[in-house]
């Protein structure tokens, strides 16, 4: 494969990459770079997952040797799951199956447990040392990584070690490439920025979009800088009403997206528009066909999500029209995995164990 296809294929479906031109370079003399992301097991999974899941895909078809960081500790610090190890486990069991599901040749990956890093010295000596060559307003303003506010670290000092945790992650497994979503983004760039204070590579960063809760944002919340914007409103699975579970049946999909915010002609932060932009129209050969009776246009194919968003920000397209096709196009897309799990008895259980523990 060569090096320009391989960078369309790690680059598409993102927002940012930090940066293109270092990335280009990486692969033209690098055959193998070593990539990874690291996701903290907190629960059950939902379609915004997806983007990431996909993008893993990607980079394994690019030929970069991944790692998925399954971050139990980083979780437990975070309190998710009540910071029970063992929920926390089954809920990285859970993700492994969506992965398997969705098409991910998880038999190329490498996954590992925070633990296994723990458990070694030089780990921790990497952690004492980012933090040492970090401030506090620094640590703390990368908080939003845990999608949490600075200020909550002033009743629990343990997550001002996550973001030194996180940096110290990538040193620790000599990474070329992290990926992330954008809320991803401060800790990836301290990573970069304290790489030649720590001899330690600096890493490329890849930053993929985040699904807006189906509730949508209030103008007011998107202000600020980028990554803190979509803190805000990305889907999450802690409110169940603002968001679709990839194991959910037809029914309950069509429930929630016909309940969701899509305000005719609006694209910015409109979750029906950025289901079709992020995750459908990623699949090979996907067309979205919006049937409606002949007078109200009739039945429309859209082959690229540009005719799509174009159609629907001139008001062509009725909002309710829009959200029956992408309900009935994501929940064929989502029965793969919806079978991969249904078909195993110790992911169910997991899911049964971990259903109703909603933690923020």
């Amino acid at each position: 494969m060569d090096v320009e296809t391989r960078m369309q294929l790690i680059t598409r479906n993102t927002l940012e990459i930090v940066t293109r031109e270092e990335l280009k370079t990486l692969l033209e003399t690098s055959a193998r770079p070593k990539g990874y992301i690291g996701y903290e097991p907190s629960g059950l999974v939902h379609i915004g997952w997806l983007v990431w899941i996909m993008k893993v895909k990607d980079m394994v078809d690019a030929g970069v040797d991944f790692t998925v960081l399954e971050a139990t500790w980083h979780a437990k610090i975070n309190d998710k799951l009540g910071g029970d190890l063992d929920l926390i486990r089954m809920s990285a069991r859970i993700v492994r199956a969506v992965m398997e599901g969705a098409g991910v040749p998880v038999e190329k990956i490498r996954f590992i447990d925070a633990e296994d890093l723990a458990s070694d010295k030089d780990y921790w000596a990497l952690v004492i040392n980012v933090a040492k060559n970090a401030s506090l307003a620094r640590i703390k303003r990368a908080l939003t990584i845990m999608g949490r506010r600075a200020e909550e670290a002033e009743i629990d000092a343990s997550k001002l070690i996550y973001p030194a945790m996180q940096v110290a992650d990538i040193y620790y497994l000599d990474l070329d490439i992290a990926l992330g979503g954008m809320d991803q983004r401060k800790a990836h760039m301290l990573a970069r920025d304290l790489a030649g204070k720590l001899k330690a590579k600096k890493p490329v960063a890849v930053h993929t979009p985040l699904i807006t809760g189906l509730r949508g944002v209030k103008r007011m919340d998107a202000v600020g800088e980028i990554d803190d914007v979509y803190v805000t409103a990305k889907m999450s699975k802690s409110m169940p009403e603002n968001t679709i579970l990839v194991h959910e049946d037809p029914e309950a999909i069509a429930a929630k997206i016909r309940a969701a915010y899509c305000p005719a002609g609006q694209e910015e932060f409109n979750p029906v528009m950025e289901i079709n932009k992020y995750i459908l129209f990623q699949q090979p050969g996907f067309k979205l066909v919006v049937e409606r009776p002949a007078k109200y246009g009739g039945t429309v194919v859209y082959e690229k999500y540009e005719d799509l968003a174009r159609d629907f920000k001139e008001k062509k397209l009725h909002p309710l029209d829009l959200k029956k096709a992408t309900a009935d196009a994501l929940a064929r897309m989502l029965e793969p995995i919806r079978k991969r799990i249904l078909s195993d008895r110790e992911v169910l259980e997991s899911i049964e164990a971990i259903s109703g523990r909603i933690t923020r």
